[in-house]
């Protein structure tokens, strides 16, 4: 019998970076990754968490970032197409110092 993953665990794959073209691996914790590591950019591919369900496809910008007393700490990625808006719990392995570009105000 074939074991077929399910749920989360399915989700977790990896992909190229729309952005920077870095080749991402699965999530470390498991969950899914929905977001480069190394430049926090996503793609516009959910419509509810994990269903891949919008059309659009677009380049999502991180935007900001905020905390969450459940959930840590929270990316905000904005659609550079249709200007949808998502919340993104940052990953382990996210590059710390990009977090804190996102925060800083544009001079």
């Amino acid at each position: 019998m074939s074991y077929a993953p399910q749920g989360r665990e399915a989700e977790n794959t990896g992909f190229s970076c729309i952005r920077c073209g870095q080749e991402i691996p699965p999530h470390p914790a498991g969950s899914y990754r929905n977001h480069c590591p190394r430049c926090l950019w996503s793609r516009h591919v959910d419509v509810l968490p994990g269903d891949r369900a919008a059309g659009c496809g677009g380049a999502m910008e991180p935007v900001a970032v905020d905390h969450s007393g459940k959930k840590g700490y929270i990316l905000l990625h904005r659609c550079t197409v249709c200007g949808a808006q998502d919340r993104n719990r940052l990953a382990p392995d996210d590059n710390m110092d990009a977090v804190i570009a996102v925060q800083k105000p544009e001079l």
